[in-house]
């Protein structure tokens, strides 16, 4: 068991304790630590504390971390929409709603528990147990294309290719709000937000390169469909540098409106077009992926909202 130990400055004084927490413990979610508080492994000079509790200055706290629970990748067999499959790669089409690799919350139903059955562990081992064959990824609410590597040799070689922006790759995507032009880009570095390090963010210092550019394919009341292309591949990439320029992804909870659209159940941004070149065979591969529903949809009733 590790423990963790501070005393509350000045400045801390008067915040709940698990809203402290999460400020103080920044790799450790506020709902995590709201139920290490329930079960009493935090201390307020020595005593179980509550979350409601409000620690002042030169106050003590403990926290009591148990040890992480070993995390294994099982096969299930869960149902995958293959677009192209050989002995050393494949395209999957991922679902909206569907996490990509196992991780704290989301041990099973991932992407890669439905890789291992499919693949019955013929997949690369780059990536470690919890990430087997996956060169890149996909948020959990965005649908759209991936490839994944059977091998070590086409994992490095597709991660090359996606290291040095080569890698073609178009998105599209609902966002809040009208542009005047048809076309345009959105530039800067990326990083976890000084605010929220749940977040990313445009950062001034520190990051990493981000470069997303945009093309208008329709308008309407309120929206606009788009076509979105990446040079980079950082998380959240599309969702942070829309949200930057005052056009957040329509149903997007993090970054955009606090009323999202729920109906959508998550941003309404697909991953449509996918070109590489093939590890072994030397030749350029391109693929699509129709609109899903959930988009095809919201594009009905937006239309209908015009007449």
């Amino acid at each position: 068991m590790e423990r963790f130990e501070f005393v509350c400055t000045a400045d801390q004084a008067g915040s709940r304790l698990d809203k402290l927490l999460a400020e103080c413990m920044p790799g450790h979610s506020r709902s995590a630590l709201a139920q290490l508080i329930d079960q009493e492994a935090v201390l307020l000079n020595g005593r179980p504390a509550a979350k409601s509790a409000k620690p002042a200055a030169g106050d003590r706290l403990e926290v009591l971390l148990p040890d992480p629970e070993p995390m294994n990748a099982e096969p299930e067999n869960i149902p995958l929409d293959i677009v192209y499959e050989d002995d050393r790669l494949l395209v999957v089409n991922k679902p909206k709603g569907m996490v990509v690799h196992p991780a704290p919350g989301n041990y099973q139903g991932t992407l890669v528990n439905a890789l291992l059955y499919h693949c019955a562990g013929s997949l690369s081992g780059i990536g470690g147990q919890l990430r087997p064959g996956i060169v890149h990824r996909i948020d959990k609410n965005t649908s759209g294309l991936l490839v994944v590597a059977k091998d070590d040799a086409a994992h490095t070689a597709l991660s090359a290719q996606m290291a040095c922006h080569s890698i073609h790759r178009l998105y599209q995507a609902v966002v809040y709000g009208g542009f005047k032009q048809d076309s345009g880009f959105v530039e800067g570095n990326i990083g976890r937000s000084p605010q929220d390090r749940k977040k990313m963010a445009l950062v001034a210092r520190g990051g990493k390169p981000a470069y997303t550019g945009w093309q208008v394919l329709d308008r309407y009341k309120g929206f606009t469909h788009l076509q979105l292309q990446l040079k980079t591949g950082r998380t959240h990439q599309i969702r942070v540098h829309m949200a930057s320029i005052g056009h957040p992804v329509a149903g997007d909870d993090v970054y955009g409106p606090r009323a999202a659209i729920r109906s959508l159940g998550g941003q309404c941004l697909h991953a449509k077009t996918l070109g590489f070149v093939h590890p072994g065979t030397g030749e350029y591969m391109e693929f699509d992926s129709p609109l899903p529903e959930y988009f095809t949809q919201f594009l009905q009733t937006l239309k209908r909202e015009e007449l």
